[in-house]
C-alpha cells in the first residue's frame, strides 16, 4: 500500500460508497489519512446495536415532539433511546439497521437508556473483527473512538475501519514530513508519523490535542508559504511610480485613521515595485474617501485606475460617488458591467453621464483616454485592455477568488508603452473589505497583503440602537417605523428568502420571504406608505430603478434579501428590521446593520428571531451585535461564541476544520508567518527545502 494509491485498489466499495467518498474529497490513501475526526466519543459510553422499532410522540407536559427507538445490542440486551424536539430521528434509521449510539446512558427498568445520543449507521462494516470487539480488546483504538465527518453512503464507522487498516499497513512510515525538523523542535510539535497515529488512535485526550495542534500549524504554515511566494512573484514585476500630487480638497475633515491609511498607500505607490495592501474598514469608516484619493493621485500622473465591485448595484453606486467627487475636474470615468456601459462626462451634458456602446468604451480604455473604469466581473473579460493601468482597487475582496484578482492585475499590456518595459509592469493593488474579520484570519488568508485598519468612524455619527425583538414587541416596532417615516426617514426590512418557502420543509414556515412580506406590509400594516421589494433575481435594470426610487425617497420601506448587504448607501434610511436574524452570521448582520449608519440621524436595528430559535445560545450570539463596539470586536466575539469551524461560513476561506482551529491562537498564526518569512528570505526558490516545494496542499488551497 502506497500513499498515492487509489482507495479502490485496497477496499471493495459499492457505487454509493465511491460517490460518498468523492463528495468528501477522498480518492487516495493519503486523502483518507488526512481526513481527521471531528470529535471523539468515549467508548465506555457507546454501543453497537440493531434497531428493533421506532416511533414518535409528544411530551406529557410541554407537548414537545420526540422520537423513540428500541434497539438490541450484540448480547441481546434491550436499549431505549429518545430524542427531544427531533421527531425526524424516528424515520432516519429503519428497523433492522445496525447503528452505533454514543452518549451518556443509565439503567432504567432493566434496560439501558440514552437521551439525545449521537447515532450513526454501522451497516456495511465488519463488526466482528478485532477493531470493533467489546471492551477489553480494542485493537489499535484506545478508549476514545474517532467520529469522522461522513456522507450518505459512508459512515464514520466505515471510515474508522478503513483508516485503522491503513495505519496497520505501515504506510505512514513512508510519508515525508514536510515541516522542517528545527521548526517542529522549536514549537514542540510531534512528527507527521506520530501525529497521524495520535489523531486517529489517541490513547489519551492530550494525544489528540497535540496532533491537532501540529496539523493546525501545518495548514497555516502552508497557506502562508503559498501567499508569501505569490507576493514575491508579484513584486518581481515593476510598477508605475506615483509621484507626489496635491490631496484633493474635500468638504469634511478626514479622520486620523483615514489620513494614516492614505499616507501608507501613497508611500507604497512611490516605489518601483507594486503595492499589495488590504484596507480593512468597519462599516461607515470612510474607505471610499481613501480609495478616491488614491485614484486621484494616479490620474494626476496620467495613468489609469480600475475599480472592481462584486455587484452591479455597488458598481453603479461607486460610479455615481466618483462622479460627485470629481465632477469639477477634467477626469473621465467609465462604468462597465454585464448589462450596460456608461461614460462621464457626457458630450450632451458635461455635468452628467450617458450610455455608450461596449465597443466604444473598450476603445477609450485601450487608448488611455478613460482614466477611471469602475465595473463588476466584466472588467476581467479578455476583451478589456488598458493602456497604462497603474492601480487596481477591489471592493469587498472576499467576494472575489484569487484567480479573479490575478486576472485584473494582469491587465498591463500597454498599447503604446509610456516608457520602456511597461508591458511587464504590475498595477498597484488596493483591496478593501468592510467584512469584520478576526486578526488571525486576516493574517492567514491575506498573508500576501499589508494590512491597514480604518478603526474610526467619521465624527457626528451616533451608535446604532440594536434590539432583539420577540413576537409581542413586533407591533411597537411597526409603530416606531411609522413615526420615523412620518418624520421623513426610510426603512429596510430584510428577509432570508425571496419567495414563500415550501410548506412541506421542516422549520421553513416561520421564515419570512420578500414577496409575501411586501404584500403584507403594503396591504395590512402600512397601507398608507409605499412598500417595494428588491432581490438578486431581478434584472439589473429593475434593481437600479428600485434603488434610485428608494434613494429619491419615493419608496418608504424597502423589503429586500441580503442583496443590499454590501455598500448600498441611502443616508435617509435610518431603520432596519432583520427577519429570521438567527439565520445570518454575525458578520453579515453587522454588514446589514451598516446600511443605516450613513448619516448623523439616530439609527435603529431590530433583530427578529423565529419562535423555534429563541434559545439562550441564539440570544447570546445576537446580543453580541449590540454589545460590540466595532465590527472587529464583533468578529472576535463571533469566533469565541460559535467556534472557528462556523466562523462566517468558514469553508469559504478554503480552510479545513483543523485549520480554522488555529484562528483561536494568534501566536500560532504569527509563528507560522514568521517561519515562512525566514525560510523565503534565505531560500526564495525552496531549493534547499524540496519537501516544501512539492507540497500538494499549496495546489489544493490556491489554484
Amino acid at each position: 500500500m502506497l500513499p498515492q494509491d487509489l482507495i479502490t485498489q485496497h477496499f471493495r466499495l459499492k457505487p454509493a460508497q465511491v460517490k460518498a467518498l468523492k463528495k468528501l474529497g477522498l480518492t487516495t490513501i493519503e486523502n483518507l489519512l488526512m481526513h481527521f475526526p471531528a470529535r471523539y466519543a468515549n467508548q465506555s459510553e457507546s454501543v453497537v446495536a440493531k434497531v428493533i422499532s421506532q416511533g414518535t410522540r409528544k411530551g406529557w407536559h410541554k407537548r414537545v415532539p420526540m422520537a423513540e427507538m428500541t434497539l438490541e445490542d450484540l448480547s441481546g440486551k434491550r436499549i431505549k433511546a429518545i430524542w427531544f424536539s427531533q421527531a425526524y430521528m424516528a424515520k432516519k434509521f429503519p428497523e433492522g439497521s445496525l447503528v452505533r449510539l454514543s452518549g451518556k446512558s443509565k439503567e432504567y427498568k432493566g434496560s439501558l437508556s440514552y437521551t439525545n445520543p449521537a447515532i450513526e449507521l454501522a451497516n456495511g462494516t465488519d463488526m466482528t473483527g478485532p477493531l470493533f470487539q467489546l471492551p477489553g480488546n480494542r485493537g489499535l483504538l484506545g478508549n476514545l473512538m474517532p467520529i469522522y465527518p461522513e456522507s450518505h453512503g459512508v459512515s464514520s464507522l466505515w471510515l474508522t475501519y478503513a483508516i485503522q487498516k491503513i495505519l496497520k499497513s505501515g504506510v505512514v512510515e513512508s510519508l515525508v514530513d514536510p515541516i522542517p525538523a528545527n521548526i517542529l523542535n522549536k514549537y514542540k510539535l510531534p512528527t507527521l508519523q506520530s501525529s497521524l497515529i495520535f489523531i486517529h488512535s489517541p490513547k489519551r485526550e492530550s494525544d489528540a490535542k497535540a496532533a491537532r495542534k501540529r496539523f493546525s500549524f501545518q495548514e497555516i504554515f502552508f497557506i502562508q508559504l503559498a501567499r508569501q511566494k505569490a507576493r514575491l512573484a508579484y513584486e518581481e514585476a515593476g510598477a508605475y511610480q506615483i509621484k507626489d500630487t496635491p490631496i484633493l480638497p474635500v468638504p469634511f475633515t478626514p479622520t486620523q485613521a483615514q489620513d494614516q491609511a492614505l499616507g501608507a498607500i501613497l508611500s507604497d505607490m512611490k516605489r518601483a515595485h507594486p503595492m499589495m495592501r488590504l484596507l480593512e474598514g468597519d462599516v461607515g469608516s470612510g474607505k471610499t474617501y481613501v480609495a478616491a484619493q488614491a485614484a486621484y493621485a494616479v490620474v494626476q500622473n496620467n495613468l489609469q485606475v480600475a475599480y472592481m465591485a462584486p455587484t452591479e448595484i455597488l458598481a453603479k453606486q461607486h460610479f455615481d460617488t466618483f462622479i460627485s467627487i470629481f465632477r469639477h475636474l477634467d477626469i473621465s470615468i467609465g462604468l462597465l458591467t454585464g448589462s450596460e456601459c456608461r461614460k462621464f462626462p457626457s458630450k450632451v451634458d458635461i455635468s452628467g453621464h450617458t450610455h455608450v456602446s461596449r465597443t466604444q468604451l473598450l476603445k477609450w480604455i485601450a487608448d488611455g483616454s478613460m482614466s477611471i473604469v469602475i465595473g463588476t466581473h466584466a472588467l476581467i473579460t479578455e476583451s478589456v485592455k488598458f493602456k497604462n493601468l497603474a492601480l487596481v482597487i477591489i471592493d469587498e475582496q472576499h467576494r472575489f477568488g484569487t484567480k479573479q484578482r490575478a486576472a485584473l492585475t494582469s491587465k498591463t499590456s500597454a498599447v503604446e508603452p509610456l516608457r520602456e518595459n511597461t508591458a511587464q509592469y504590475k498595477p498597484h493593488l488596493l483591496s478593501m473589505t468592510a467584512t469584520p474579520i478576526p486578526r488571525t484570519l486576516a493574517l492567514t488568508i491575506y498573508g500576501d497583503l499589508d494590512l491597514t485598519l480604518l478603526d474610526e468612524s467619521p465624527p457626528g455619527r451616533k451608535p446604532i440602537i440594536t434590539k432583539i425583538v420577540n413576537p409581542a414587541g413586533r407591533t411597537a416596532v411597526y409603530e416606531h417605523m411609522r413615526t420615523e417615516i412620518k418624520n421623513g426617514r426610510q426603512a429596510y426590512v430584510i428577509c432570508p428568502r425571496i419567495n414563500e418557502p415550501d410548506p412541506e420543509k421542516e422549520l421553513a414556515l416561520e421564515t419570512k420571504d420578500v414577496t409575501s412580506e411586501v404584500e403584507k406590509l403594503g396591504n395590512e400594516i402600512f397601507p398608507e406608505l409605499v412598500v417595494a421589494g428588491l432581490h438578486g433575481k431581478m434584472s439589473a435594470g429593475e434593481k437600479d430603478e428600485i434603488m434610485q426610487e428608494f434613494a429619491n425617497n419615493e419608496i418608504n420601506i424597502l423589503v429586500a434579501t441580503s442583496v443590499i448587504e454590501v455598500g448600498v448607501n441611502v443616508p435617509n434610511a435610518t431603520m432596519i428590521v432583520i427577519e429570521g436574524a438567527e439565520r445570518f452570521g454575525l458578520a453579515q448582520l453587522h454588514q446589514l446593520r451598516g446600511r443605516v449608519l450613513r448619516s448623523s440621524h439616530q439609527a435603529h436595528c431590530y433583530l427578529f428571531t423565529s419562535t423555534e430559535s429563541r434559545n439562550s445560545k441564539v440570544l447570546n450570539r445576537l446580543k453580541a451585535i449590540g454589545q460590540a463596539k466595532s465590527g472587529f470586536d464583533l468578529a472576535e466575539e463571533d469566533l469565541k461564541l460559535r467556534g472557528p469551524g462556523t466562523l462566517g461560513g468558514g469553508k469559504q476561506w478554503g480552510l479545513s476544520d483543523v485549520g480554522m482551529e488555529a484562528l483561536q491562537n494568534l501566536k500560532m498564526v504569527e509563528a507560522a508567518r514568521t517561519e515562512v518569512r525566514l525560510i523565503l528570505e534565505q531560500d526564495s526558490e525552496l531549493s534547499k527545502h524540496p519537501q516544501l516545494a512539492v507540497v500538494s496542499v499549496l495546489k489544493h488551497h490556491f489554484e
